[in-house]
């Protein structure tokens, strides 16, 4: 096998171990392609092609992820993950741990984390790696890596999200709430949505919003949805149902296709508890051409509603 042919067979795993580092599909991306120039560049063929290349896109991914969160620090409103429709590394033995790890509340997580805390969680934990081949990866002791994974564990386990278990469960609920959606109906939306249900949004200061916090509790969420249906279905816009980050969501589109914004749905116990709403364009464009929200929204007569609350567009 070429080395080409090698690095496309791992290619998925890259990727998805650098997203889960950080947050972001194009970073992601970029983080593989340095791997390859740096795999291409190297003298000696490695004795296992992926422990190589797992450890060179985590090191790339942990230096990204240092300059990185400078950024996010200064970052408009919330910062959100870049939508993932679809994963593309698959491994039947750890399919939770991949669907649980890549949801937008457990990469919220781990932005608390360190960069290495990251790193050394996302290998072990997520993907198996042995401690050898993680303390190679980022550059520490076995000894060291251990202690990593325990405090990162600590922290991930104070906070770690819950779904719904049940597929399909979750696939009906997320129907209803966007067949609510469309039709503005505020008690519709109540019988989907947890009492303590939140709504926010991810704009960056590029989109509309109503306002930066977002909308807590049933009454709120279902009121704010529905004065947004309207002004949204009213310029032909469409719902597009979709698994986002792994979880149930949908991709709103411009009545010309081109994207407004990934909505992602947490469900437990048979009700929707938070709902995460990215409209940043800068975040979307990875998914094809991204509208103009503002000319949108201006066009809908609805500038003045729209940024006085929040939620997206």
């Amino acid at each position: 096998m070429t080395r080409t042919e090698e690095f496309e067979e791992l290619r998925p795993l890259l990727f998805s171990i650098a997203y889960r580092i950080l947050g972001s599909v194009s970073e992601a991306e970029d983080a593989v392609q340095e791997t390859w120039l740096r795999y291409q560049a190297s003298p000696t063929q490695p004795a296992s092609a992926k422990s190589f290349l797992s450890a060179v896109v985590t090191r790339v991914s942990i230096d990204v992820l240092r300059s990185a969160r400078v950024r996010r620090e200064e970052y408009v409103g919330p910062w959100f993950p870049e939508p993932l429709l679809e994963d593309p590394y698959e491994d039947p033995e750890r399919s939770a741990e991949l669907a649980d790890s890549l949801s937008m509340a457990a990469l919220l997580l781990l932005e608390r984390l360190t960069p290495l805390e990251r790193a050394v969680f996302v290998l072990r934990e997520v993907f198996a790696f042995g401690f050898p081949e993680i303390a190679s990866a980022v550059g520490r002791s076995e000894a060291a890596c251990r202690q990593l994974t325990v405090r990162a564990r600590r922290h991930m386990d104070a906070g770690r999200p819950r779904f719904e278990a049940d597929r399909r469960e979750r696939e009906e609920l997320a129907e209803r709430f966007f067949d609510a959606f469309r039709e503005g109906d505020v008690d519709a939306l109540r019988e989907v949505l947890a009492a303590d249900v939140h709504m926010v949004g991810d704009g960056g200061g590029k989109a509309p919003l109503w306002g930066r916090e977002g909308a807590f509790g049933i009454d709120e969420v279902a009121r704010r949805i529905a004065v947004f249906a309207p002004l949204f279905t009213g310029v032909g816009g469409v719902v597009e149902l979709h698994e986002v980050n792994g979880q149930p969501g949908a991709i709103l589109r411009a009545r010309n296709g081109e994207i407004l914004g990934a909505w992602a749905l947490d469900v437990l116990d048979g009700r929707i508890q938070a709902v995460r709403v990215v409209i940043n364009p800068d975040k979307l464009r990875h998914m094809g051409p991204v509208a103009d929200a503002w000319a949108i929204l201006r066009e809908a007569g609805g500038t003045r509603r729209a940024t006085e609350r929040p939620v997206g567009a």
